[in-house]
């Protein structure tokens, strides 16, 4: 693989990746990838507030797990060193959290922020304090703070408790019906953590279906949970006795996207992407690109750990436009960027709607990849929920910035192996956010001629 096409360069600040691809270039081989974050952040907590050991196999060891782990230790649980074999946590048993010393960070994780949000408020008579990055103090808690508040909560924060940092007193709650403004995993779960300690039911409803990892791992550390598909609703009895598991981390999907996407644009690939977590609330990628004529194929389906798993095989097509929009965009949220980026590559006008949350994600991922993909020549607009991207336009390696989101800095990778000359993507360190290994996989495929 000629070491031209992919190269990093350090500043006294940031990282650079610079992408520069031959003519002729395409993307073999297999490709293990990073564990899945939300299972992995759910893994540690559960097993830090349940009684005995939890083992945990294929955790993501990228930067927001870290501080999960951290914020966790700080409040009494024992948790090995992170790596992706085997983490074992020791439990403090559910209610018996610790009054941290210090403000707890959450770094640049707005799950760990918002799922532990839950746990403390239920935790009585201890103070909690909750920080994170530039990035994370400015992005909006008053969607976990309001229901936890109804419980009877007392948080105190910036700008009407909507912004970190956040105090929290623990307190005694009571159960509540929450009818949710939005599809969020991260509200939904929040509510469901806070009521493990209530006595009664706290039943959360949605608009669509957001994924369900908190409700599956719940259930296997034994809490009581029935689901209404229905009504898209979900109700915990509170109070359950947690047991420590075994918790297999399958492939996050998210990760898999980028390589789905490569795989997908850049002529002559073919690409296989192993023990990738399959899970219905997390495969509107896979039915986006699908509808986009992408030649993906499931192969050795299984369960694994009580997640759907398999591995997927991708090769290179002529992608059509398609829209992208209503109860899909729950479940494909964190991959608009990069779906964003196989629009560039598509025949036809791609619509992307209904998708207002990414402008409160690390980044206003919307304006940014407008911005930043439209840089290096692609015809992509913003709307006020979304995007519309007209595919066909010739790429043009350039400067581009990550804005250090460690989406948009994979996605514009994703773009700059199928543009002319050289891309150079600054604060690309963004990355190891979620996929520590990026660049060492993105340089493994990348063969040229």
């Amino acid at each position: 693989m000629p070491s031209s096409i992919v190269s990093l360069q350090d500043s006294a600040k940031s990282q650079q990746l610079l992408i520069k691809p031959t003519s002729g270039i395409a993307l073999k081989g297999s490709i293990t990838i990073p564990g899945d974050k939300s299972i992995s952040h759910r893994a540690l907590m559960l097993g830090a507030i349940a009684s005995g050991e939890t083992v945990i196999e294929g955790l993501l060891l990228g930067e927001d797990p870290r501080s999960t782990t951290a914020c966790f230790r700080a409040m009494g649980a024992e948790i090995s060193e992170l790596n992706s074999q085997q983490v074992i946590v020791k439990g403090v048993g559910l209610g018996n959290l610790q009054e941290p010393q210090d403000v707890l960070d959450a770094g640049n994780s707005g799950t760990t922020m918002r799922l532990m949000l839950g746990l403390l408020a239920s935790h009585s008579d201890r103070l909690f304090v909750v920080t994170g990055d530039n990035s994370l103090r400015s992005r909006p808690m008053s969607r976990v703070v309001k229901p936890l508040v109804q419980m009877g909560a007392h948080i105190w924060g910036r700008k009407d408790n909507s912004l970190a940092p956040l105090a929290v007193k623990g307190q005694q709650l009571k159960p509540i019906h929450y009818h949710s403004p939005i599809a969020s995993a991260q509200v939904k779960s929040c509510i469901l953590l806070a009521g493990l300690m209530v006595d009664g039911q706290t039943t959360v409803t949605e608009p669509a279906l957001s994924r369900d990892h908190s409700e599956r791992m719940l259930r296997a550390f034994g809490a009581t949970l029935d689901i209404d598909a229905a009504t898209n609703s979900v109700t915990l009895t509170g109070q359950p006795t947690l047991q420590g598991q075994k918790v297999i981390v399958p492939g996050d999907i998210s990760s898999a996207a980028f390589w789905l996407v490569a795989g997908a644009i850049v002529p002559g690939s073919d690409l296989l992407i192993t023990n990738v977590g399959v899970n219905p609330t997390r495969t509107g990628v896979l039915e986006a690109l699908e509808m986009m004529e992408a030649d993906i194929k499931r192969e050795n389906e299984r369960v694994v750990a009580g997640e759907p798993v398999a591995d997927l095989r991708v090769k290179y097509s002529q992608l059509k436009a398609c829209e992208i929009a209503g109860d899909l965009v729950p479940r494909l949220i964190d991959e608009i960027p990069v779906l964003a980026v196989a629009a560039a590559f598509a025949t036809g006008t791609t619509v992307i709607r209904d998708a207002a949350e990414l402008r409160v994600k690390e980044s206003d991922r919307l304006a940014v990849m407008a911005t930043e993909l439209g840089k290096m020549g692609a015809n992509i607009s913003e709307l006020t929920d979304g995007l519309e991207i007209t595919g066909g336009n010739k790429l043009a390696g350039t400067a581009v910035d990550s804005f250090t989101d460690h989406r948009i800095a994979m996605s514009l990778a994703i773009a700059a192996l199928n543009a002319s000359g050289q891309t150079t993507i600054h604060r690309a360190e963004a990355a190891s956010i979620s996929y520590p290994n990026f660049v060492d996989t993105l340089t493994s495929i990348v063969q040229g001629s």
